[in-house]
């Protein structure tokens, strides 16, 4: 059965024109995006500006969490070259603000690490203009890989908590509201200087006294920046949607935020991690 939308989850289909010229960038240079491979309700709008989310180290993910659309399995070996070409394509798109995440490769000594810090090297090579954000996994909770991608300095150091400590055994298995909140904590007390983003989806069941935990958990860890948005189901495979958040009780989300000390909060029903992060990112 097709799920009936609420007016406030509408959106207007962008010009097509710079969406395929995006779209074809990124397939040319063989990347992926977490705009595709995630199904985000965005491309659209980021495509038409110009602008994606660079997917890194294939399009295969090795944890089977219930709310993303990206495939599992078991994935390929990491394509060397690719840190290389994303830095080739923010320099194509001229991005300001560049926002490189990668599936989790449990698989991986170092989970990938070392991916990011040679697309941070190529980008400060190639585009050096360019703002880098990070959007990390877990790592398995291993330090050795969370200080290797902050040594290499990029602007934002983003890694997200996804919902509630009480679901999060049904929306993250393989995952751990304590490890994500020291990954964020090891990254503050590494690298000061870093700016540190979470972002958590609502939709799911929690209340709003529990996001409110979340994000004070957040600012005790010493995380800077908070995205809030409203889960969209993927797929009938996928994790059903408990509530359809109204616009309203974002505008508290963000407020509560703002209360708590955040440098910025991006709170709304099309809100997602990367969603024009170069606007409060740097």
């Amino acid at each position: 059965m097709t799920t009936r939308f609420p007016e406030w989850l509408k959106k207007e289909i962008p010009s097509c024109g710079d969406i395929q010229s995006t779209g074809k960038l990124i397939g040319d240079l063989g990347l992926n995006t977490v705009c595709g491979s995630a199904r985000c309700p965005n491309r659209g709008e980021c495509y038409s500006r110009r602008t994606a989310t660079f997917l890194m180290l294939g399009g295969i993910c090795t944890r089977g969490c219930r709310f993303c659309a990206v495939e599992k399995g078991t994935p390929p070996p990491p394509d060397p070259r690719e840190p290389r070409k994303v830095a080739e394509a923010v320099a194509a798109l001229r991005l300001k603000h560049a926002v490189i995440t990668s599936v989790t490769r449990d698989d991986l000594t170092d989970g990938g690490a070392s991916h990011f810090v040679a697309a941070i090297k190529a980008i400060r090579e190639i585009s050096p203009e360019s703002a880098v954000e990070v959007l990390t996994p877990d790592f398995r909770g291993l330090f050795k890989p969370v200080d290797l991608v902050s040594s290499a300095l990029p602007e934002v150091y983003n890694h997200n908590l996804e919902t509630v400590p009480r679901l999060y055994r049904r929306v993250r298995p393989g995952a751990g509201y304590r490890r994500s909140l020291t990954l964020l904590e090891r990254v503050k007390t590494k690298q000061p200087g870093i700016n540190t983003k979470s972002g958590i989806m609502v939709g799911l069941g929690e209340s709003f006294e529990e996001v409110r935990q979340v994000m004070a958990d957040l600012r005790s860890a010493g995380c800077d920046i908070i995205t809030v948005g409203q889960y969209l189901r993927p797929s009938d495979r996928h994790l059903e949607v408990q509530e359809f958040v109204r616009p309203e009780v974002f505008d508290s989300y963000r407020e509560a935020a703002r209360e708590l000390g955040f440098l910025h909060a991006a709170c709304g029903p099309f809100v997602r991690s990367s969603y024009k992060a170069g606007e409060f990112g740097v």
